[in-house]
């Protein structure tokens, strides 16, 4: 059944965060999510200058769901029972040729036919409870589509859509608490992509991404934090979340290393040591 694509209830609710002063960006968790009766956007309907660098941004699909308990896919072993599974209903096969067809793992890459099958798993499962074992597949396939209306898929009907770009990982930030969406979204705001440039209400989705572990979401907001250009200038608490997403990110993620040890050459012995101090109790926290 295909959702409505009225979302006013989800854009109250991040007009909300832009409002609020929870987010003091001083390591606290923000507070609550928003209320889970939002409407869903439709899924399967066919930049301007920034503050401070940013990087380049993926067309790939998001991170694995993993394993999703009594909900998981029987046994594949050929793509032909990956797809009669899919043809099923079945959201995790639906997710896992997505993902095939994204990025050319064993199959031909075919973004149009990977858009349809992220297609199928929001317009089925857009309103699944945020606690349901598939909801971080239903979360990441907002995410993917996002990505792809924001860039488009040359020679197809899939056109860039920055608008409707916007609104899949808006709906994925608010209604599944997804770190990918509420980093993507922030990019979005801090680019003046799909919205008026708004690098305040950035932050703030910057900081509840950075708050769950999303490396890039640190970087960004470290890096605001560090150098004091939007943000008022926090250059031990930027240090740290700096340090965080170096040791979180992959080895093809060369802006982080980057920017961490331009900061760390700036940085004073003080601020190192409070850098320090703020990771330790901070790491403290995540294992409590």
């Amino acid at each position: 059944m295909r959702i409505s694509r009225h979302i006013a209830s989800s854009v109250m609710a991040g007009a909300a965060l832009a409002a609020s002063s929870a987010l003091a960006f001083e390591g606290t968790t923000p507070g609550g999510r928003p209320a889970a009766a939002l409407s869903a956007p439709a899924a399967g309907l066919a930049g301007s200058n920034a503050a401070i660098p940013v990087p380049p941004m993926s067309v790939a699909a998001g991170a694995s769901a993993g394993a999703v308990g009594k909900n998981a896919a029987p046994p594949a072993n050929s793509l032909s029972a990956l797809q009669y599974a899919a043809e099923g209903g079945h959201p995790i096969a639906q997710w896992r040729l997505g993902r095939m067809y994204a990025s050319g793992d064993g199959v031909d890459r075919d973004d149009l036919r990977a858009f349809d099958y992220f297609s199928r798993i929001a317009n089925q499962h857009a309103e699944d409870s945020p606690s349901a074992p598939q909801a971080q597949i239903v979360a990441n396939a907002f995410v993917a589509l996002g990505r792809y209306y924001r860039d488009g898929i040359p020679n197809t009907r899939v056109k860039s859509d920055r608008e409707r770009a916007r609104e899949m990982f808006h709906y994925a930030a608010t209604y599944f608490g997804n770190a990918d969406a509420q980093y993507n979204l922030a990019r979005m705001y801090l680019d003046g992509v799909g919205s008026p440039r708004d690098p305040i209400y950035a932050a703030r989705w910057l900081s509840q991404a950075a708050q769950k572990g999303q490396y890039q979401a640190q970087a960004l907001l470290g890096q605001m934090l560090f150098n004091g250009d939007v943000l008022q200038r926090q250059a031990a608490r930027g240090l740290m979340w700096l340090t965080l997403a170096r040791e979180n990110a992959g080895p093809d993620e060369l802006w982080i290393n980057e920017v961490y040890t331009s900061a760390l050459k700036r940085a004073t012995e003080d601020d190192r040591a409070m850098a320090g101090r703020l990771l330790e109790r901070w790491v403290q926290g995540r294992r409590d």
